[in-house]
């Protein structure tokens, strides 16, 4: 791979990230028509088109989206052979692309990256809280945090605590109802978001004799912050991982139901590709995640007492 060539593929990278000529031709500090021109070279190198352009709009077509998954993946192989080997283990410095569930990221991670900002003046972050499962390589994230029981991949995991998965309800819908005693009991209670299609099914027990109760929910919703807030305003039991029900639990405004019966807890992970941790920026904040982590009460089975 010549200079010229690796510079055509950060300027098309940079291109598509930003949507324009111009913009990528200002993130690679080039000017727009050098740009063009080594989009033009790379297109012609490979006799394929990747980009439409109008005098209004871009966008990159079939055979760009999937040449453009595949040069993420060669220029972050690439990044971290070359910071393995360089001078970026001293200085953290740069841009750092982190990502995690969002109700996750919004209360936990991102004081985390105010706190990494003020103790890296020279870093740049990028933050994506998302509940959908990013691809690091192919969307150019550095880490991500999980809440899950990992496949073999080739990301490298830092385990960091595990979480808890708990039913809840508010005192008050406790009143008008009654106390599910056992998981069979639920099947008559009001259920909130459990599926999306409102025919759920919810597995408790003790060790190894599981059961999987069917629910008919009253109520079914796709962000886990309406959910605790219908569940707080009576609407019924609903599940939660424990770091979304912390402080409604502290307060009394929602209780923990059938304890005894929780499935076993899920594990929580930094994780990220390999080589990646050679860069500073990146290892710098692994230290103090995997620190800050590792002391919070929700990741170590704890932190659902009442005050």
């Amino acid at each position: 791979m010549t200079t010229d060539h690796l510079r055509s593929l950060r300027t098309f990278v940079a291109i598509a990230d930003a949507g324009s000529v111009a913009g990528g031709a200002r993130k690679r500090d080039l000017s727009a028509p050098t740009a063009t021109r080594a989009l033009a070279a790379l297109e012609k190198r490979l006799g394929a088109k990747l980009i439409h352009r109008t005098t209004r709009s871009l966008r990159l077509t079939e055979v760009g989206e999937q040449f453009l998954s595949e040069t993420r993946r060669i220029l972050s192989a690439l990044d971290a052979a070359e910071a393995a080997v360089t001078g970026q283990r001293v200085t953290a410095e740069g841009l750092l692309s982190i990502t995690a569930p969002e109700l996750f990221g919004e209360r936990h991670i991102a004081p985390l990256m105010f706190e990494f900002l003020d103790k890296q003046p020279r870093v740049r972050v990028r933050a994506f809280f998302s509940n959908r499962v990013v691809n690091l390589i192919d969307e150019g994230f550095d880490l991500a945090l999980r809440i899950a029981h990992l496949p073999d991949s080739t990301l490298t995991a830092m385990p960091v605590g595990e979480m808890r998965s708990v039913l809840v309800a508010s005192p008050t819908y406790l009143k008008h109802h009654g106390l599910p005693r056992t998981p069979k009991e639920l099947a008559g209670h009001q259920t909130i978001g459990f599926t999306i299609d409102g025919r759920g099914k919810v597995g408790l027990g003790v060790g190894r004799r599981q059961a999987e109760i069917a629910l008919q929910e009253r109520l079914i919703l796709n962000t886990n912050a309406v959910k605790v807030a219908a569940a707080v305003a009576g609407h019924g039991i609903t599940r939660a991982l424990a770091y979304q029900v912390t402080d409604e639990v502290r307060d009394g405004r929602l209780r923990v139901l059938l304890a005894r019966y929780e499935p076993k807890p899920v594990a929580v992970h930094l994780v990220y590709p390999a080589g990646r941790a050679a860069s500073a920026k990146v290892r710098e904040f692994l230290n103090l995640a995997a620190l800050r982590l590792r002391a919070m009460p929700v990741l170590q089975g704890r932190g659902l007492e009442r005050k």
